[in-house]
């Protein structure tokens, strides 16, 4: 197999089909998000992985492999905590209104769109414990949703995203597979909302712990930051000011899979989450990964989906590294950039 290499933008949006989408509100008490992934119209194969001890979510059950849909038609992450999971309301009439849906009746629009979500905690971050999302955050997201390159960073559901007392935020990945049945590439992309009660960050190095997961070229520049930038690292990147977080994501393929195998992808995601974030799963996260399958391209052969979940893992860890580079201070949280400015200074977001 020859090098791997990224796709065109290096973010979920490579998987040909999807879009996704932003809206946010900072200031005057908010400081939260919500973020919007749309599939094709006919939908996505999915699968879901929850491993946080405090997680929240809505329409995970309907993933199982033993249930009636194959298809999801868009995933819904925002902040808000339970009440966040509202906006996945205003995703929905808006799919209903453009007779996107699961069919229910014998009359074209007689339709139930399925979107799955799942919420960070970042309640109060803004300083308005209320002030969160609901249907119209939904609702703008979608009307926001692009197939263009992710923006990353301090948006959408990264808005009030923090890990440990490190701006989070939303970051992104693709890999392109030069393999499969056909003949044909495999494209495998991550994105990822990081809003940890572990840190990104190597508490002796200042480093990004999944920055070694890079492909080639892609983290060029970052540095071990400088002794003055490291004088307290450990207090940075242990400390946590809020008992209460959670990362949430989504892996997708243009591959056609199962639900059965959309799950096992979801549940290899994590371990990338892992290799980036230490620690995660606790009881105070809510860890939650989705997984689409466009179907787009052939179903891959064992050895193939194997190196599927591969990708798959390092593009989530991959995809941390981004959000933590493109996250801006908000909310007195300082960025990464700005606690270690020698790390970055030699690298560009690509």
């Amino acid at each position: 197999m020859s090098a791997l290499r990224p796709g065109p933008t290096n973010t979920l949006t490579d998987v040909a089909g999807l879009r996704v989408g932003h809206y946010q509100r900072i200031g005057d008490g908010w400081l939260t998000g919500t973020t919007v992934v749309l599939t094709p119209p006919e939908g996505a194969v999915a699968g879901v992985d929850v491993r946080g001890g405090g997680p929240g979510t809505r329409e995970t059950d309907v993933l199982d492999p033993r249930n009636l849909v194959e298809r999801v038609h868009a995933v819904v992450l925002g902040g808000g905590s339970a009440y966040g999971l509202a906006a996945a309301t205003g995703v929905m009439e808006r799919l209903a209104d453009d007779k996107v849906g699961f069919p229910v009746g014998t009359v074209e629009g007689q339709v139930v769109p399925i979107v799955p979500a799942a919420v960070l905690f970042d309640l109060g971050r803004g300083g308005d414990f209320r002030a969160t999302p609901d249907a119209p955050f939904g609702a703008a997201a979608y009307d926001a949703a692009s197939s263009g390159p992710v923006e990353l960073g301090t948006v959408g559901a990264g808005t009030g995203a923090v890990a440990g007392d490190v701006k989070g935020g939303v970051g992104s990945a693709s890999v392109v597979l030069p393999v499969g049945v056909t003949g044909t590439a495999i494209t495998v992309a991550a994105l990822v909302v990081v809003n940890a009660v572990g840190s990104t960050v190597d508490p002796v190095t200042g480093e990004l712990y999944g920055a070694r997961f890079g492909l080639p070229g892609e983290f060029d520049g970052l540095r071990v930051p400088d002794e003055s930038s490291r004088a307290a690292p450990a207090e940075v990147a242990t400390s946590v000011a809020q008992a209460f977080h959670t990362t949430i994501g989504v892996v997708a393929t243009d591959a056609t899979l199962t639900k059965a195998q959309c799950q096992k992808l979801a549940g290899i995601a994590h371990d990338g989450m892992a290799r980036a974030i230490r620690p995660v799963h606790s009881m105070f996260d809510g860890d939650t990964v989705f997984a689409l399958a466009t179907g787009a391209g052939a179903a891959p052969d064992p050895v193939v989906f194997n190196a599927v979940l591969a990708a798959a893992a390092d593009a989530f860890s991959r995809a941390v590294v981004h959000a933590m580079l493109a996250a801006t201070s908000a909310g007195g949280f300082r960025a990464y950039a700005d606690i270690y400015p020698s790390a970055v200074r030699g690298w560009r977001q690509g």
